[in-house]
């Protein structure tokens, strides 16, 4: 007699995941390569200043466009990238996961927003890319441009959290729905930097590029220190 053994798509496989992760990884570092090769060059210059006037009053480069309330909000909502929620953030977390006997995930946590904080600042000191002087800065700023250090470390921090936390859950809506409120978060506190006038869309686009890679080396980490038999992260189908 024949046994018929249940197929599983190639795609819900988690090698698969690993797969594609390191496949995104590889482009997004690619990506903040180019990105910063052709800086140096020049050649975003055309792209970064007709964004940045874009984004301005005509005839009044301190004015943003937009109603008076979006401007506060942009300076609320890049706030969330700032040194200090992030800090507070990430010592939440952490206590959280020492009070809960989670110390190996405390220490990814850890290593993931240390390490890209050393590397933002490392990568500042080394491009030592002027902030934009074309328009007004309507926030104070003193570190280098290039990369957005706000939009590295809110990629790193909230992309790293987001992942870790799905992890917990075998809902696919509530994973998405972590997942997606990462993703916000990351999204709208770059662009905030750039409509505040105080980096350019290329270093926004480096810092995505830089800090998306680097929680996606972190969530293969955590994969990689998962205890045997826990099989959160597989397909239901594999767990029944």
């Amino acid at each position: 007699m024949f046994f018929l053994t249940r197929w599983t798509p190639a795609w819900r496989l988690p090698e698969f995941n690993t797969l594609v992760a390191f496949l995104v990884i590889s482009g997004m570092l690619f990506a903040f390569a180019k990105i910063a090769d052709e800086m140096a060059e020049g050649e975003t210059a055309h792209f970064d200043d007709a964004l940045l006037l874009a984004l301005r009053q005509p005839g009044d480069l301190a004015r943003p466009v937009g109603p008076w309330w979006l401007e506060a909000a942009m300076v609320d909502i890049t706030a969330l990238g700032g040194w200090t929620v992030l800090t507070l953030l990430t010592v939440v977390v952490l206590v959280y996961l020492v009070i809960t006997a989670r110390k190996g995930a405390a220490a990814l946590v850890l290593a993931a927003v240390a390490g890209g904080a050393l590397l933002s600042s490392a990568l500042k000191i080394g491009f030592a890319r002027p902030r934009p002087e074309l328009v007004d800065h309507l926030v104070n700023v003193s570190s280098a441009s290039f990369p957005s250090g706000h939009a590295m470390l809110s990629a790193a921090t909230y992309l790293t959290l987001g992942a870790l936390l799905s992890r917990t859950e075998p809902r696919r809506s509530v994973r998405a729905l972590i997942f997606g409120v990462a993703v916000t978060l990351t999204l709208v506190i770059g662009v905030s930097r750039v409509y505040l006038g105080v980096h350019y869309p290329t270093d926004v686009l480096a810092g995505w590029c830089l800090g998306g890679s680097w929680a996606l080396m972190c969530w293969l980490v955590a994969r990689w220190l998962r205890p045997k038999g826990d099989e959160t992260d597989a397909p239901a189908t594999l767990r029944e």
